[in-house]
């Protein structure tokens, strides 16, 4: 099946990259009947969207013609959730509009504003850009929407968990009201779909679903661990499997640190990405991955977001994904474009029926063993050995001299064996680990605990081990869960899922932030105050709010008074 498309530059752009045929999403949004009307589209991560939608935008931008007139303001807007997903989008538009003479020009967050500001006055064709930058360079008026005829949300469910709502809606206000309004989101949840009756004229709804279990391209393995051996096992996975490129998750910047150096001491070709990186840190690690200069990733759930790595055959899951959501999403980096991907996720005994739980609300079987031994590894590079390319591809001239110069000096056996010993030098030594030997078990509901651990924390059965955070504003100032859950996303870098319940008393609200974000929301919130609000973590289970909060303004407003003296 041929693209459906009339535009000879675009397809000629597809046939430079080898597209065959169209995936699915793509075939849906090129389908005559979708043609010139807006559309909500629901499909996954990792399925050609970018591709879907600069596709279905060519005709509303182009015509008839083949290449671009000279612009001033642009003709389409993409906007996306995080800085890598967008000058990942703006990458892909180029190649495929590279024949068109088309300018696409990213405007994003940590990125120099002065130097987008540029670009912009000098034409754009398309802008891609994050919510917060594009909403501040349409207020100081660099962008210009008037001209508008598409405007494309990707991941539209994702930058409402990130608490863009507020930037989206000024940014569909503010189009141009005849464009054309192409909607991508994962999932469909109420607010997504409200966002698309108020913006979108009679769009056409696509829903993309598999009906396969889990990501057909995905194999999923469930390895039994000791948790000390936790680092270990990655260092044995990754030899194991051998991939071109990996991404280890883990659900801190500390422990990204910790395996990070843990690897680069064992002889891997490592880069990590976290929060605090700075963005020009950030894209040196990238183009590290992308260049095969580095070839594991230790990343967050949150750093990793957006990014696309050729060769990404496989994910390690260090740390416990939060939710089944996190699972897949974390899992969906790999297996794109037709390649098979493996997703390995460390299960110490501990968390056997949480991970059995996770596997049965994302409807995936995996396949469950002991983590990899020393003795598997050595027997495999062995064998990769004796399979290696280099002693069946054609040897030149000088090769065969110098071989045969050293079986003069030496015997076949001596060579054989200096020949290993050079090929397992730059190999990192597979760990001594054991197996645990539990066996996994039916999932069973999980039940509330009573608190433990310090006072400030709590258990949740939604994600486990949370800390109480207390906010200076209450039902007295007008406190709401409405407007307070995208402001704790925004100002505190954290997702939805890591919010539990908002409990808003008389003068100030309490919030349950999971252990995983806990401490990198601290550090966002800390010593600021926007709007009269602030935020720390507190002491003490919710019911006793208020109790604390006057008991800290009687310590504040009163001297201390000397206590007695025993007797």
């Amino acid at each position: 099946m041929a693209f459906p498309i009339s535009s000879a530059p675009l397809i000629r752009a597809l046939e430079n990259r080898n597209y065959q045929e169209p995936t699915p999403v793509q075939a849906a949004v090129l389908d005559p009947g979708a043609t010139g009307r807006d559309l909500l589209v629901s499909a996954q991560t990792g399925s050609g969207k970018t591709v879907a939608f600069g596709l279905a935008m060519a005709a509303d931008l182009l015509g008839d013609r083949e290449t671009f007139e000279p612009t001033g303001a642009p003709l389409a807007l993409v906007v996306a959730p995080t800085r890598e997903l967008a000058m990942q989008v703006q990458r892909e538009l180029m190649w495929l509009y590279g024949q068109t003479s088309g300018r696409v020009v990213a405007c994003v967050g940590g990125m120099d504003p002065r130097r987008e500001q540029r670009a912009l006055a000098q034409g754009a064709h398309i802008v891609v850009g994050t919510p917060g930058r594009l909403r501040d360079h349409i207020e100081r008026r660099h962008l210009d929407l008037s001209s508008l005829r598409a405007l494309v949300l990707d991941e539209a469910d994702e930058m409402l968990d990130l608490g863009f709502r507020e930037d989206l809606e000024f940014i569909l206000s503010g189009a141009r009201p005849e464009r054309r309004t192409l909607l991508f989101s994962a999932t469909m949840p109420k607010p997504i779909v409200a966002l698309a009756r108020t913006y979108q004229k009679d769009a056409l709804r696509l829903e993309l679903k598999s009906d396969r279990k889990g990501h057909a391209d995905i194999e999923y393995r469930a390895l039994r661990v000791v948790p000390r051996e936790i680092p270990h096992v990655v260092v044995n996975t990754l030899r194991l499997i051998d991939a071109p490129a990996a991404l280890v998750f883990c659900n801190t910047r500390e422990a990204v640190r910790h395996h990070q150096a843990l690897l680069l001491e064992r002889g891997f070709s490592v880069v990590a990405l976290s929060g605090e990186l700075t963005q020009n840190e950030r894209n040196h690690a990238l183009q590290a991955l992308r260049d095969g200069r580095a070839r594991v990733c230790v990343a967050t759930d949150v750093a990793a977001r957006g990014i696309d790595l050729p060769g990404l055959d496989l994910v390690i899951h260090a740390d416990f994904p939060h939710d089944a959501e996190a699972l897949q999403h974390r899992s969906g980096r790999t297996g794109r474009a037709g390649r098979k991907g493996v997703s390995v996720l460390l299960v110490p005994a501990s968390r056997r029926r949480k991970a059995e739980t996770l596997f049965q609300v994302a409807n995936i079987v995996p396949t469950w063993a002991g983590p990899p031994m020393a003795d598997e590894i050595r027997k495999l590079d062995q064998e990769r050995l004796i399979r290696n390319p280099i002693f069946t591809e054609g040897q030149d001239e000088e090769d065969v001299q110098m071989g045969q110069a050293l079986l003069a000096e030496h015997s076949a056996e001596a060579v054989a064996a200096a020949l290993v010993q050079l090929y397992r030098q730059r190999l990192p030594a597979a760990e001594e680990v054991s197996d645990p030997g539990f066996k996994p078990m039916r999932p069973e509901r999980e039940r509330e605990r009573p608190d433990a651990g310090r006072p400030d924390q709590a258990f949740s059965p939604s994600f486990g081990q949370a800390t109480w955070f207390v906010l200076t504003i209450g039902r007295n100032k007008g406190a709401d869960p409405k407007w307070l859950l995208p402001m704790l996303c925004k100002r505190g870098g954290i997702t939805r899922e890591d919010i539990g319940p908002i409990r808003i008393f008389e003068r100030e609200t309490k919030v349950l932030i999971s252990d995983r974000a806990a401490q990198d929301f601290a550090r966002a919130v800390y010593d600021t105050e926007v709007q009269g609000v602030r935020i720390h973590p507190v002491s003490g289970p919710p019911e006793r709010a208020a109790k604390h909060a006057r008991r800290r303004a009687e310590t504040t407003e009163r001297p201390d008074k000397p206590r007695p003296r025993k007797r």
